[in-house]
């Protein structure tokens, strides 16, 4: 089976908007994805490695081990051999104890790929195509979070640009999902089940025509 490694914080995670609670694997966009693929016979596996706060290359001042750069080659090696490797991240380099722009968040996800690039992997192994998501525009932050992302929405503006700018860079797929999908209006950041659902429908064509499956 082709193995496709999900690389994100609590977007991909599945956290239900406001709360602590996640959702299952089939209604969560990774599974929900992985179901699609494998709807006619089991030819891909789905490995989620999804962090809530994960950052691209900043640490957490509070919480240990959401730099996105710690450990990452060792992932891939345990994960090998993969076909593809999801990034889902950067939204979480917009919380309040930091000051990066989205400009300087798409950097931090191009040293992620430059990290993918350089993981010793097996000799004769395939070397993994990267896709980079956008995840869609953070709203007005509310709930829980709404003090962790203070401003958020005003420095994210622009990160979908600055990263298909990335990928283009870095020899990358690139898909905006905020052309399909929108954040919960219940907290600003997170995703709602429908938009679960909808990412997974809205991506599965462009994975197919990857992985030519």
């Amino acid at each position: 089976m082709k193995q496709i490694l999900v690389y994100g914080d609590s977007l991909s995670w599945g956290i239900i908007p406001d709360t602590r609670q996640r959702f299952e694997f089939h209604q969560r966009w990774p599974g929900r994805l992985e179901q699609l693929i494998n709807q006619d016979s089991p030819r891909v596996r789905i490995i989620e490695d999804c962090l809530n706060g994960r950052r691209t290359v900043l640490d957490d001042p509070f919480k240990p081990g959401r730099n996105g750069t710690d450990g990452l080659q060792q992932r891939i090696e345990i994960n090998t051999p993969l076909e593809l490797i999801i990034i889902m991240l950067g939204n979480n380099d917009f919380q309040s104890p930091h000051i990066f722009t989205a400009a300087e968040a798409a950097q931090g996800v191009a040293s992620l790929v430059q990290t993918i690039r350089k993981a010793p992997i097996e000799p004769g192994m395939h070397i993994p195509r990267i896709l980079l998501l956008c995840p869609p525009p953070i709203i007005q932050p509310k709930g829980v979070i709404a003090d962790k992302f203070r401003g958020a929405e005003v420095r994210w503006t622009g990160f979908n640009r600055a990263l298909k700018k990335i990928a283009a860079e870095t020899d990358c797929d690139f898909f905006d999902t905020g052309t399909v999908i929108s954040a919960s209006k219940i907290d600003g950041i997170h995703l709602d089940l429908e938009q679960h659902q909808q990412l997974a429908l809205s991506i599965h064509p462009i994975i197919q025509g990857i992985l030519n499956c």
